[in-house]
């Protein structure tokens, strides 16, 4: 065949395969709407009645009329709590609570808010876990909490798991005082009731809204007093608007309604001062390579390699990349990816996994490098993660991949520069932590329908652990049937691989949202600009080894 037809050939193979990616993709994404239509709406009609009977409005309705018209709510984790199949409840959709970022007056505020229509409202696990992961961001971040609050406090059947640690329901109430006294303001309109220990989000605020008739607050409710001292009481006269806001002095602002509410809320946030962002900001400009080339580019096999600078040109301003090393050791060098690129103005250090992703020493130094330089220039980090792992083997034991790799543990560690990940491939082990997962503290995490992340592959972990039941088997003086290992290899293979998925991780909050391609760009500028309303400190990283 002559060098033509060839070209062509190759040609239309590679178009045939971006066609094929495109339409699975897409597939996949509509798995992310489906998602989100029952975080909208738990409960469907029949709870939007019943909500408006008693006045009220879907809470992202609230949200809506809160944040500035036409801006953008940078909602987290609505995939929370689906499927966390707890004894009581299947499904908590979306953890019972609304969190995300919005602007106020041009001011981004975290607002964390109680859908009662799921469960109403009151706390398991999840909700504790989402609630302080929301509080979490604001205090990393540097900015004000907004509550829209209206739960029935602590689902007391899972007390245990709710109420007595430190990461627990009553760590809400200290994180609001702490915040509060490094001058982020704590704000909380109340929808409805707040009971128990739940009524300090109304008591601790720095400034707290409570609806004629609609909102409660009481460490006892009118039970517990007939309980405990034989008074009977109604909740209006124990704890409503009005003895709060005119006698106990325990709120702030009377309203009647919840529009008048919203209102409210503006007015006080209006009198904030200005954020900053603490760094140069340029002009934005848009790609030149579409986000929809994002679709084209990352195969449907999550194990097949990619060229990673297709992807950073589908979000980087004008698709310019300024590579670090570009030439160093092709195919060991490469598999990390390091340089700068501007995302809507925002200066942005890039590590990203390439190739098939497996980290080599030659990569690894490359990204301690990188690191470093980033943190000396304090310019935030976008880590792409698409790594499988780290290398293995004599050869690369001898050249140093665990001192190597421990470097980018230590890099990720202590980079004091804003730092996000965003996950479009396999996401496994000690990568992972190199990588700058959930357990080293980045500002954000977001996934895509590509992201696996677990200890290892579905397929690596059948093997292994099937090696393990083979041993056990001869230790016991007996063999494993073939038939039996193949289901034991082909049932572990499924169990991790449906562990790695990014809904199952979503719904129990290791990341901050599965997110689609074409929405990255967007979604990734946003969490940048928040990270950044913080002054950058100096980072200081301790003792490498090289």
């Amino acid at each position: 065949m002559s060098e033509k037809p060839k070209r062509e050939s190759r040609k239309l193979k590679k178009e045939k395969a971006y066609e094929e990616n495109r339409k699975h993709w897409m597939a996949e994404e509509e798995k992310i709407y489906e998602l989100w239509e029952k975080t909208y709406n738990p409960g469907g009609q029949k709870q939007i009645d019943r909500l408006a009977k008693q006045g009220k409005k879907p809470v992202r309705e609230l949200i809506k009329q809160l944040i500035d018209p036409g801006a953008e709510f940078l909602e987290l984790s609505r995939g929370a709590g689906f499927g966390i199949n707890y004894e009581d409840a299947k499904d908590v959709p979306s953890a019972g609570l609304a969190t995300g970022m919005g602007k106020i007056h041009g001011n981004w505020a975290m607002i964390i808010a109680n859908d009662s229509r799921v469960k109403a409202g009151a706390y398991y696990p999840i909700n504790c876990k989402k609630h302080l992961r929301a509080q979490d961001i604001a205090d990393q971040c540097g900015i004000p909490c907004v509550y829209i609050a209206d739960s029935a406090g602590a689902f007391l059947p899972m007390q245990s798991g709710v109420f007595p640690g430190r990461g627990q329901f009553g760590h809400f109430f200290y994180n609001m005082c702490r915040m509060s006294a490094k001058g982020l303001k704590q704000y909380t309109l109340s929808t409805g009731g707040n009971t128990a220990g739940g009524a300090y989000i109304v008591y601790l605020a720095c400034e707290s809204i409570m609806i004629d008739k609609m909102s409660y607050s009481f460490l006892g409710g009118p039970p517990m007093v007939k309980s405990a001292i034989g008074e009977d009481v109604t909740m209006e006269d124990l704890g409503g608007a009005r003895v709060h806001t005119g006698i106990s002095g325990g709120a702030d602002h009377f309203v009647r309604s919840q529009d008048e509410g919203i209102e409210k809320l503006r007015e006080i946030l209006s009198y904030d001062p200005r954020q900053q962002l603490h760094i140069e900001r340029r002009e934005s400009r848009e790609p030149k390579v579409t986000a929809d080339h994002l679709y084209e580019v990352l195969p449907r096999d999550i194990y097949r390699g990619i060229n990673v600078r297709e992807v950073i040109a589908c979000i980087a301003d004008d698709s310019e990349f300024s590579e670090y090393k570009r030439n160093y050791n092709p195919g060991r060098g490469d598999n990390i990816v390091c340089g700068k690129i501007y995302l809507r103005g925002i200066p942005a250090g890039i590590v990203a996994s390439n190739n098939n992703g497996v980290i080599f020493v030659d990569s690894a130094r490359k990204a301690i490098e990188w690191v470093i330089r980033c943190c000396s220039q304090k310019i935030p980090i976008l880590y792409i993660q698409n790594s499988p792992g780290y290398m293995v083997g004599t050869q690369e034991e001898y050249a140093g991949i665990g001192k190597y790799g421990s470097g980018m543990v230590r890099a990720a560690a202590c980079a004091d520069v804003p730092k996000i990940q965003w996950v479009i491939g396999p996401d496994h082990g000690a990568a992972n932590y190199g990588m700058c997962g959930r357990s080293y503290d980045p500002h954000f995490i977001f996934d895509t329908m590509r992201s696996r992340t677990s200890v290892m592959s579905g397929q690596t972990a059948g093997n292994i652990l099937t090696s393990l039941e083979r041993a056990n088997a001869k230790k016991r003086g007996g063999e494993m049937d073939e038939g039996e290992a193949n289901r034991f290899r082909q049932m572990m293979a499924e169990k991790y691989s449906s562990e790695a998925h990014p809904f199952y991780m979503e719904a129990r909050l290791f990341h901050d949202g599965t997110i689609p391609l074409k929405d990255s760009r967007r979604v990734l500028a946003s969490a940048f600009e928040i990270s950044l309303l913080k002054p950058i400190p100096e980072s200081t990283f301790g003792n490498f080894k090289f």
